[in-house]
Parts: C-alpha cells; structure tokens; sequence
C-alpha cells in the first residue's frame, strides 16, 4: 500500500463513494488523509447510513467537517429522510465551498427556510442534477444558467409551468430530462406545459400535474410517458424519434409527429387506444425493431392488431409483445393474409382473462414467424377457478403440447401471475 501514489488512493476511496466508508478509510494513516483531502471527488451522504439515533444537528456538523476536509469534490449525493430539517446555512455553505469543482449533484434535503438551488449551482461546471423534495420558484434565466447541464432529474418537485420552461430554457446542452411526480403550481383551471430544447435526446415524464404538454424538441430519441392524464400531448420534432414508451396515460389527443422513420422501438401499456390513429403515426417506422401491446383496450370494439398489417409495415420487427382480450369473432381477422413476419425472433403473447380463442391465437401467430427462436407466454391464474375455467386451461395445455412437438426448435417459456 506504501508504494501507491496518493492520487491512486483518492480514486479508490472515489470508488467507495459512501461518507462514512470514506471516513472509516481515511483514518487508515496521513497518506489516506492526504489523499482523502486533496484527491476524492466523489461523496455520498445517505441518513440511512448513519445511526438512528443521530440528531439533526450531528447529522449537520458530519456533513459539514467531511466536505470541509476535501478539495476538489466532482459528484456529490446527499440524500436525507424526511425526519431531518437541517438549517438552510449550512447547506449553503456546502454547496457554496464545492460549486467551482462539482459536476454531479444529487439532493435529497429538507431546510427551513427553502434553499434555492439553481442560485447555488448556476453558471458553474454542473452536469448532472437530481433534485428530490424540493419546492422551485423564480427561475431568472438571465443570470440562473446551466451552461454545462446535461442532465436533469426533478422528482417530488413543486414548480410552476412557466419556470419549468425557463429552467430548461436555461440548460443549452441539455440532454436528458427525467419529470417524476410533479406538482405544477398554477392559476389556470387549466395547465399547460410548454417545453423547447434543441439538445434533449430523451424525456421521461411521469405524474406530471398538467392538462397539456406540447414538447419542442428538434433532436428527441427517447420519449417515455408514464402515469399521465393529459387532454393533448405534442411533439414537434424533426423525426429523430427512436424510442416511444407509454404506461398507464390517458390521452384524449396525442401527436408525435408524421416523421417517425426512426421508430425502432414502440411499447405501449395500459392504455385505452384508437387503433387508426395510433397506427397512422408509426406506419412509416419500417426500421422498428420491438413493437409491444400490452393490456392494451381498443376505443372500438371491432379493432384489433391484425399481424398482416404488422408483417408488411414493419419488415424489419424482431421482438413482438400482444396481450389484449380476443373478441368472440375478431380471431379469424387478426391472422388473416399470408405475409409473414420473416425477421421476428422472440414472440411474447399474454391474457388476463383466458379465453377458448387463445390457443388457437399462438399457434396462429408461430404460423407467421418462420425464425422464431423463442416463445413467451404470460397469464394471470385466479385462485378460484370455474369449471369453464379450468376446462379451458386444460384445452390451452394441450394446445402447447401439441405446439411445442410441432415446433421443436423455439425454446417456449412461461411466466404466470
């Protein structure tokens, strides 16, 4: 250990990360110290780390000696439990001593008052921000500016639509932004969030208090919607879209544009759709990849994913996932053509509510899957069973086993709730 240059030994306790490991390992001797002081760059403070029956206050004065004792911090995490409301001075006071090095910050902090941290952080090196359990207001992008800021995570955050606008307004390099769990202060009965970002390649948004979002976003890749219930959602975009997630929203008018050449993968859940729409938004992705419905509810009662409309509009589709009810008279039309689906290598097919049509759907559908490889059924099993039910069952068992002779080669699995 005598022959470790000390700049080696501050990156391994970077490595450690966690305070208190640091702490226990820089009492190791002076060069540990040494190195601890001018070499770490990394710290994490979680209140689940220390001793429950540590006061606010001690927590405090360990935060505050264990970032005094360091000279270059880059990355820090200071994640407290809501039993702790530190003073507001000493919080400042660690993120005015590390604002000239810090590139990473996640914080978790309950003060009283309120700390502002776009003040604290702005116009500096950051480009990571995580901000958990805090309250926003007065973004002033004139002087608040994230110069750096690539990417930005706000959760359990109350802020108003409009500095939500200015705060990404005042990120020119972000791009990414992850909207957990937001309380959008407003007067209006109804809100409306207006993002622009030019650099944003991925944006997750989940239990976002608003009605409307309409999203400018030139270079977008990712978008992932999740726990939503919105009266319209817009992109406006230059079709660099790739990845398009939705889970649990409801949408009365949603659009993500005409260009969605770049499509390759779409997954979809939970989710009431307009099938016609729905599909004249992603037919022009003839280089999608994964294509996922899952407990998926159509508007009308006679639509349904017909796997001809999916064989001739996306050639390319190596991953495909269909779990819906299957309607007394819709089978025949969801396998009907002969186009096959020459590419697709993992099939996952699911019910929640099993029906005599089921086994009859998967065999249908291996039919049109010439290089499947592997097979995925899920199900959901009640406990208690009617004896249609389990005649049922019984009927799909012995479909499977007849499916699994016939097709020797796929490597069938299944997963049960």
């Amino acid at each position: 250990m005598e022959l470790l240059p000390v700049e080696v030994v501050g990156n391994i306790l970077s490595h450690l990360g966690v305070a208190r490991d640091v702490m226990v390992a820089s009492a190791v001797c002076c060069k540990w110290r040494d190195a601890c002081r001018r070499h770490l760059r990394s710290l994490s403070f979680n209140s689940d780390d220390f001793p429950r029956d540590m006061t606010t206050r001690q927590l405090e004065i360990v935060i505050t000696q264990t970032i005094f004792q360091t000279m270059g911090l880059q990355c820090v995490s200071i994640h407290i439990d809501n039993t702790h409301e530190f003073s507001a001075a000493p919080v400042i006071a660690w993120l005015m001593y590390t604002r000239e090095t810090l590139r990473s910050l996640s914080y978790n902090v309950r003060t009283i008052p309120n700390v502002n941290i776009l003040e604290k952080c702005g116009m500096q090196k950051l480009e990571v921000l995580d901000l958990d359990h805090n309250t926003i207001t007065g973004v002033e992008p004139s002087y608040q500016r994230f110069t750096c800021l690539k990417s930005l995570s706000l959760s359990h955050v109350s802020i108003s639509a409009l500095d939500l606008s200015l705060l990404v307004a005042a990120c020119p390099r972000i791009e990414s932004l992850a909207l957990d769990v937001l309380e959008i202060v407003t007067s209006d009965s109804q809100s409306t969030m207006e993002l622009t970002s030019h650099t944003l390649k991925n944006l997750f948004a989940k239990s976002v208090g608003v009605d409307k979002i309409i999203l400018d976003a030139d270079n977008l890749e990712v978008l992932h919607l999740d726990a939503l219930n919105l009266d319209l959602f817009e992109l406006n975009g230059k079709g660099t879209l790739k990845h398009l997630k939705i889970d649990d929203v409801s949408v009365t008018h949603l659009d993500i544009g005409d260009n969605t050449d770049h499509l390759e993968a779409v997954d979809v859940s939970n989710f009431t759709i307009v099938w016609p729409k729905f599909y004249s938004m992603i037919s022009r992705a003839s280089n999608l990849r994964m294509l996922r419905f899952w407990g998926v509810v159509f508007d009308d009662e006679d639509e349904i994913v017909d796997s001809e409309t999916i064989a001739v509009s996306f050639p390319l589709l190596r991953h495909l996932s269909l779990s819906y009810e299957l309607r007394d008279g819709l089978l025949h039309y969801s396998l009907q053509g002969s186009s096959p689906l020459e590419n697709v290598s993992v099939l996952e097919l699911g019910w929640t509510v099993i029906s005599e049509h089921f086994g009859p759907w998967v065999f249908g559908m291996i039919g049109r899957c010439p290089n499947l490889k592997k097979l995925v059924i899920h199900g959901v099993l009640s406990e208690a069973k009617t004896r249609e039910e389990r005649q049922m069952l019984a009927s799909f068992t012995s479909f499977i086993v007849c499916l699994m002779r016939k097709y020797v080669h796929v490597d069938v699995q299944f997963e049960y709730e």
